[in-house]
């Protein structure tokens, strides 16, 4: 991690009642950061913004436990060219931010029976469309570029020669942090209770004190929070915390050129530092609501699948030990699995980014300049977020996501 400090973010002096800001925005974690960096890069935007982070510690935000990559490996074109945007500010991160991301392009390899083989095609011809740099491996190729793995069942892979990886994610959203304070961008760490609103439009927020912050624009980017938050506003949206497991382990064989792999079962597992993380996502059955302090990790889930799956897949992890383990919150989507992010349908001066559905962190980048500039300008000026706009709730109208990690 880039900081190994949290200083508090809490105001050496009380906050007032008439206090406005040009832009308030609600969740300080990857999203409301880059959203802060990327309007204190507008040279345009001349107004005054704040950030209000319930947590200066970060210690269970998404940003904080997530596996922390990115991927071109979508089936929808707006998430490919979503990531296109963030492994390229991720390549550019110490002449922009003054920091190193930390980015491996190791690449995503996505493996097919031949019953998945169809979609993993028709999803790979969307990746190429959008210019991403995605390879089509059959059995034979698969087993020649990654000798260490069994290819027995394989049909196909797909694997990201280059735009794909991991990074220091959280290292990535401190950068923006001090990037955008420095810029004049206000810090504070306080917790909101609700929005409020007037005449149809988004007014300003209430803390938990009580205080009340007139603001032109509010921003909501507070992860799992964010759909109890916009439900003060009337906002009725889909989006559940959904509890993920994450396994550190560490295996006795060198496997060189391990990509960030995902078994057609789900299971996936990639490099981290001398050893790998790994995971999957539980059965729907088994992956209810899940309550905002239950951080309780299920181990039973790596004995009985993530292990004999990986090692079934790679004989080396056979001998694997499992040193550590942390569980963080998804905000799912359960409409559609991909995020709201654009103008609250029907309130005014109100907009917002949740439901990422864990794709949270490699899309804050893209997210947060779109949120800017809706903020700063009113429309997109760069690439355009319409598709993940929320309005698409309430036209019943999904844009599936068919690659879920």
């Amino acid at each position: 991690m880039m900081d190994g400090a949290f200083p508090s973010l809490k105001p050496r002096y009380p906050a007032t009642m008439n206090e406005r800001f040009d832009v308030v925005i609600v969740g300080g974690a990857a999203v409301g950061a880059s959203v802060a960096w990327h309007l204190a890069r507008d040279a345009s935007f001349k107004g005054s913004t704040l950030v209000l982070e319930r947590d200066a510690t970060y210690a269970t935000a998404a940003t904080a436990l997530s596996a922390s990559s990115i991927r071109r490996q979508f089936s929808t074109a707006i998430n490919v060219r979503v990531s296109g945007y963030g492994i390229a500010l991720l390549r550019e991160a110490k002449e922009l931010l003054g920091a190193d991301a930390g980015l491996h392009e190791g690449g995503y390899l996505f493996l097919a029976t031949e019953a998945g083989r169809p979609i993993l095609r028709e999803n790979h011809a969307v990746q190429v469309e959008e210019g991403a740099d995605i390879a089509w491996l059959e059995p034979e190729a698969l087993a020649a570029q990654f000798p260490w793995m069994n290819v027995d069942g394989l049909a196909a892979g797909t694997w990201g020669r280059t735009g794909e990886g991991w990074f220091d994610g959280f290292g990535v959203m401190q950068a923006m942090r001090r990037a955008s304070r420095a810029a004049g961008v206000t810090w504070r760490e306080a917790e909101v209770a609700r929005l409020l609103t007037a005449g149809g439009a988004a007014t300003g927020v209430v803390l938990a004190d009580g205080t009340e912050i007139e603001a032109g624009t509010v921003v909501v980017t507070a992860g799992t929070g964010a759909a109890p938050l916009l439900a003060t506003a009337g906002l009725d949206l889909p989006v559940r915390a959904r509890k993920r497991c994450i396994f550190y382990v560490r295996c006795p064989e060198a496997l060189p050129g391990f990509p960030l792999l995902i078994d057609p079962s789900g299971v996936y597992a990639r490099p981290e530092g001398a050893g790998f993380i790994c995971g999957v996502a539980p059965p729907e059955e088994a992956d209810p609501d899940v309550a905002a302090d239950d951080f309780v990790v299920d181990h039973a889930l790596f004995e009985e699948v993530v292990w004999p799956t990986l090692a079934a897949r790679v004989p080396a992890f056979e001998r694997l030990r499992m040193e550590r383990a942390w569980a963080g919150h998804y905000d799912m989507n359960l409409f559609d699995h991909n995020a709201f992010a654009g103008a609250a349908p029907g309130i005014a001066n109100l907009l917002l980014a949740c439901g990422f559905s864990g794709h949270g962190l490699q899309q804050a980048p893209a997210v947060g300049r779109g949120l800017a500039e809706l903020a700063a300008h009113g429309r997109f000026v760069s690439l355009d977020l319409a598709p993940l706009s929320p309005a698409r709730l309430g036209e019943n109208r999904p844009l599936v996501e068919r690659n879920v990690v």
